[in-house]
């Protein structure tokens, strides 16, 4: 799993001024909760640059004052105006306690719709998950080789089992439909 490593500096005061004068140099405020306690702390823009502006799962190495925290994103607060990084909440991953991440769904496999001339639909691009840290990973493979035309392949039908999926079962993460030019040959075949 991909590993981004953020130098940061401890926060010794909070509040709208002190974040306005840090966000002032170029420094992003962030909080590290879930652990043993609550870590106020600020780092550079750019340092945050590779975990937030992409859409991988990755995990984020903080050092602040000679420590290190293992975390994962939690939540960003941009700027309404000028789209600048202004907030960051990371959880701190502990051995023993589950986490709740998003974890992106990658599709392997040609489906069986899509050789027959039908068009794959991607419904979901995440799944919300429940595990422990160890189990964590880049991505949840999802084998769509057997997805015939007009199926739906649903949260229910992925296979990971050190994972609780917490998004609703019957939801389509994917599907194969037919195409206006099969329905056209098909329609022509009839008459």
């Amino acid at each position: 799993m991909n590993i981004v490593t953020i130098e940061g500096q401890l926060r010794t005061e909070t509040g709208k001024k002190a974040a306005r004068q840090l966000r002032s140099q170029d420094l992003v405020p962030g909080v590290i909760y879930g652990g043993a306690s609550e870590i106020t702390f600020a780092a550079s823009a750019k340092a945050f640059k590779p975990l937030v502006y992409t859409g991988d799962f990755q995990l984020a190495q903080v050092n602040i004052d000679g420590k290190s925290y293992t975390c994962i994103l939690k939540d960003l607060q941009f700027n309404k105006v000028s789209d600048a990084l202004t907030h960051v909440d990371l959880l701190e991953l502990v051995d023993d306690k589950k986490v709740i991440a998003d974890l992106p769904l990658k599709f392997v496999g040609t489906s069986v719709g899509v050789k027959e001339g039908g068009k794959l639909v991607l419904k979901m691009k995440s799944v919300k998950v429940k595990t422990l840290p160890k189990f964590l990973k880049q991505a949840i493979e999802v084998d769509i080789t057997n997805l015939k035309l007009n199926e739906n392949l649903r949260v229910e039908n992925i296979v990971e089992p050190n994972f609780e999926i917490l998004n609703s079962p019957r939801i389509p993460i994917a599907s194969v439909v037919m195409t206006r030019q099969l329905k056209q040959e098909e329609a022509a075949a009839k008459k």
